[in-house]
């Protein structure tokens, strides 16, 4: 089992910044923010790459005082973590709609000095290798509101990737992999986005979905040249009062040579088919179709059961759809105001252990 994460407390932090006037659409407008709601999650964990370790997450929901109430609430987090063997996670992502609705920014923007597993690309897999690797990550999303439930904006990305340590007689330190040193990426592309969720945190009813093409080039500061097409849709239908089927479809292209291993399509991870280490599998394309049935048990407490099913393909096979890979998995899940749910999850697959994952906000 690669994550084992024990949270220490939780502590919630409930503050109001408006008084209610008989007019419900508009609010004081003398503070900046209004409806906020924290909450921290110290964590310690302890993973035989890393040795003991800790830090801290917190993360704010919020509305603009000078928006309307039934305008979207927004997000923000940030973490902190160390551990015994001198790595550091630096993390600040957030969801943000202002302006009424009519401008919608995301963001995760990081600095980590950390050590990840490679197991091969593409079909073939190689026994574990690790390696170590500092990088800054930036990732950006600024979209304009067109009609009542449409986006269309701009997507920047950057990350300088520098691998410091790699396994001797790897795979990885051969030299053959792309991206095996050093790799910048900077990408600036086109995102149309459809939001018709009637939840921002805990959706029952809706969709959201996003598509952009995101060329990287050495105009924008890359040291290589490729294209990523990407889209992200997810569903979301209330079947009885408790009950909501979600379900999640992802298809990712990359085309163009030299494309550095850190930035192929994946399979796995806390949101993309729980039940795989996150790259476990990874080629220039995939597509993966997920589901989850999301169950309220009782006041704050529920459950969940999930399943996936993912393709990988390359330039010369787009998917090869005669192997797919499948994960499934369940979890519990601990609603905050807002409903912006701890969420614990432990996922199977027939390639590896099983994985246990545990944060905040729903996988999709």
């Amino acid at each position: 089992m690669k994550h084992i994460i024990v949270l220490l407390t939780l502590t919630c932090f409930t503050t109001s910044a408006f008084s209610q006037k008989s007019d419900l659409s508009k609010v004081d407008t003398a503070n900046f923010l209004r409806d906020k709601n924290s909450i921290v999650l110290p964590v310690v964990f302890s993973f035989p790459e890393t040795g003991f370790g800790g830090g801290i997450v917190a993360t704010s929901t919020f509305s603009f005082a000078k928006d309307s109430t039934w305008a979207k609430p927004s997000q923000a987090s940030f973490g902190v973590t160390y551990t015994q063997n001198k790595q550091v996670l630096i993390f600040f992502p957030f969801n943000v709609f202002f302006g009424n609705n009519k401008w919608y920014t995301n963001g995760d923007i990081g600095w980590f000095k950390y050590n990840y597993f490679y197991y091969g690309i593409g079909e073939k897999r190689i026994p574990q290798e690790s390696f170590d690797v500092t990088f800054p990550r930036v990732k950006l999303l600024l979209a304009k509101q067109f009609g009542k439930s449409n986006y269309v904006g701009l997507r920047y990305q950057y990350e300088g990737y520098d691998i410091t340590k790699t396994v001797e007689g790897g795979e990885l330190a051969s030299g053959s992999i792309s991206g095996s040193g050093y790799s910048r990426t900077s990408s600036l592309g086109v995102s149309v986005l459809r939001d018709t969720r009637d939840n921002v945190f805990y959706p029952r009813e809706g969709i959201f979905g996003e598509a952009y093409v995101l060329p990287t080039s050495r105009i924008f500061g890359a040291d290589r040249e490729f294209t990523k097409l990407y889209a992200d849709l997810a569903h979301y239908k209330s079947i009885t009062d408790k009950l909501v089927l979600a379900t999640n479809y992802v298809t990712s292209f990359t085309i163009g040579n030299n494309v550095p291993f850190s930035q192929l399509s994946f399979i796995g991870g806390p949101k993309k088919m729980r039940g795989l280490y996150e790259g476990y599998f990874r080629d220039k394309n995939t597509a993966i179709v997920q589901a989850e049935a999301r169950y309220e048990v009782w006041r704050f407490i529920g459950v969940v059961g999930f399943g996936g099913i993912g393709w990988m393909g390359d330039e010369n096979q787009l998917l090869r759809l005669g192997k797919p890979k499948f994960t499934y998995g369940g979890g519990l899940r601990i609603a905050t105001k807002k409903h912006l749910n701890l969420r614990i999850d432990y996922g199977f697959s027939p390639y590896e252990k099983g994985n246990l994952y545990a944060t905040l906000g729903e996988a999709f």
